[in-house]
């Protein structure tokens, strides 16, 4: 079983999402399927049938979390030393050269992962030419949109 590594608070937010499938979610499900079954014929009883795939998808996601956290490698990049390479975990102010917007990343696992966050999964193209790197260095990407160069301005481990 290969250790998956995740951020304190990416093993947080999993955690209160079984907490929500588990409490809130399950119940609700039985209920909709007892509503459902209630009204007679299953063969053609649509809300019964949305209702049993629903919770199929609630039931395979709390196994998928249930796993992740068993696979979890929590790493805790605030008490690592900082000596200004970028690891999985750390935060890294990088300037795009091609357009000099600053961006800033989180380098996380995938279950973290959320580009519309800058949250970057570390295996990802970006992520892997940031990982190891420092301050002041260059690096170039190659990226489903083409080549991309930016400068680490700063990383920081928080």
């Amino acid at each position: 079983m290969e250790k998956e590594p995740i951020t304190l608070n990416g093993l947080q937010n999993l955690k209160n999402e079984l907490e929500d499938l588990k409490n809130v979610q399950r119940p609700k499900i039985v209920e909709a399927i007892a509503e459902a079954r209630s009204h007679g014929d299953l063969k053609e009883n649509a809300e019964y049938h949305a209702a049993k795939e629903q919770q199929a998808l609630i039931e395979s996601r709390v196994i998928a979390i249930n796993d992740l956290i068993a696979r979890a490698n929590v790493i805790d990049v605030t008490k690592i030393d900082n000596n200004g390479k970028v690891i999985f975990g750390s935060t890294v102010k990088v300037q795009d050269l091609d357009n000099n917007k600053n961006i800033t990343y989180r380098i996380v696992g995938q279950d973290e992962a959320d580009i519309k966050k800058n949250l970057i999964f570390f295996k990802s193209p970006i992520g892997k030419a940031l990982i190891g790197k420092n301050e002041g260095e260059m690096i170039s990407v190659n990226t489903p949109s083409g080549e991309r160069n930016f400068e680490i301005l700063k990383v920081e481990y928080i």
